[in-house]
């Protein structure tokens, strides 16, 4: 959405018009819109707190594929985050396997 309300002037009047429909509106000029980009470092860390959670929860780090995981409001995909890890284990740092080691995760 920040990126379609920034990028205004290069949409097409159809979809400025859907944009509208649903309450977008262009930014304002004195309104400073970007995207919202993370490091590789700052989205492991999101995920890394998605698995504690959990993790605290349920007690075990046995995730369904599918399961998202809400953290402060932002919901994430921490199935696909633990079946990548399983399946990248051996290209992980150390101390990311031990971060994930210290939540018995299953390899």
């Amino acid at each position: 959405v920040a990126a379609q309300r920034a990028g205004w002037d290069r949409l097409t009047p159809a979809q400025q018009y859907l944009l509208e429909t649903i309450g977008i509106e262009p930014a304002g000029e004195d309104e400073v819109v970007g995207s919202v980009r993370r490091t590789q470092d700052e989205i492991w860390e999101r995920n890394m707190a998605a698995a504690r959670q959990f993790h605290a929860r349920e007690g075990h780090l046995t995730v369904p594929r599918k399961h998202r995981e809400e953290v402060d409001g932002e919901l994430l995909g921490l199935g696909s985050f633990i079946s990548n890890a399983r399946r990248r284990a051996a290209k992980l740092s150390p101390q990311r396997r031990a971060a994930l080691d210290a939540l018995g995760i299953r390899w």
